[in-house]
């Protein structure tokens, strides 16, 4: 029981997020010392996921109608309790400052924080991979009368352009390897006039153990590949984007993991 519960959690810390994956050259990763290299597009991957079933599974989760099982339910809590940080972080701040400014969410999925922004008076810009999952939080949106305060597009992270007040990118960078983490904080910066809010899973022992075991049960379970983060090396990449951490949330269930940062223009 105890190895089935932690191939559970090492699953679901896999299939953490709805994201905007890398755009660069698939990687070529060595699958056995006999074997010839084998080329991996995490871009590609991501995106055909969370168009077809991946799109079914976290609109599920996602839904607080949506049927789940235990897992599901437990990952829609950490999700909403992370989501949760952020608002109250925007209510202690003010609503004024809210209304006064723009917001770019990238990595939108299905709205799940974009729709409450906007419900408090934001004017939102969203986007994501995913068609399907833009298309969602369009729905539900429109559903709220919100179609005026938040639009949602389908785009990579790279194609994000323009300036905005506030950037946050939620439980996205599982779907990036480190090595190209640095660049992605770094373009966000780049749109990002005041501040920039981003979760990663946080790389520790514990966490990496978990998904490690997890690698030795492929699966209908597993979804995409995960990448975890060390704290130092968000903190640095962010120090070169010129933004310094301002507040810090972690967000631990049974079966998420989620380090949050809400960073300053420096």
């Amino acid at each position: 029981r105890k190895s089935i519960m932690l191939q559970l959690a090492a699953s679901s810390i896999l299939g953490l997020t709805v994201p905007h994956a890398p755009h660069a050259p698939p990687r070529c990763l060595a699958a056995s010392r006999a074997a010839s290299p084998v080329c991996v597009d995490d871009k590609s991957e991501v995106e055909e996921y969370f168009n077809n079933e991946g799109f079914n599974r976290w609109n599920r989760i996602y839904s607080e109608d949506g049927e789940v099982n235990a897992v599901q339910l437990d990952i829609r809590t950490g999700h909403g309790q992370t989501v949760d940080k952020i608002l109250k972080w925007v209510d202690s701040d003010g609503r004024e400052s809210l209304s006064d400014g723009t917001w770019c969410d990238a990595g939108c999925g299905v709205g799940s924080l974009a729709i409450p922004l906007a419900q408090r008076g934001a004017t939102v810009v969203a986007s994501d991979i995913a068609g399907a999952m833009a298309s969602e939080a369009e729905r539900r949106a429109a559903d709220l009368g919100l179609s005026e305060r938040a639009s949602f597009s389908t785009s990579d992270l790279e194609s994000l352009s323009g300036e905005y007040d506030t950037v946050s990118c939620i439980d996205v960078m599982i779907h990036y390897p480190p090595e190209k983490m640095a660049g992605m904080v770094g373009h966000l910066g780049g749109i990002a006039k005041e501040r920039l809010i981003l979760s990663f899973a946080p790389d520790t022992w514990y966490y990496r153990a978990l998904k490690r075991f997890g690698e030795l049960f492929p699966g209908p379970s597993k979804t995409t590949r995960a990448y975890l983060h060390t704290e130092e090396a968000v903190l640095k990449a962010l120090s070169e984007a010129g933004f310094a951490p301002s507040r810090t949330e972690m967000t631990g269930t049974n079966f998420y993991f989620s380090r949050l940062i809400e960073a300053v223009r420096q």
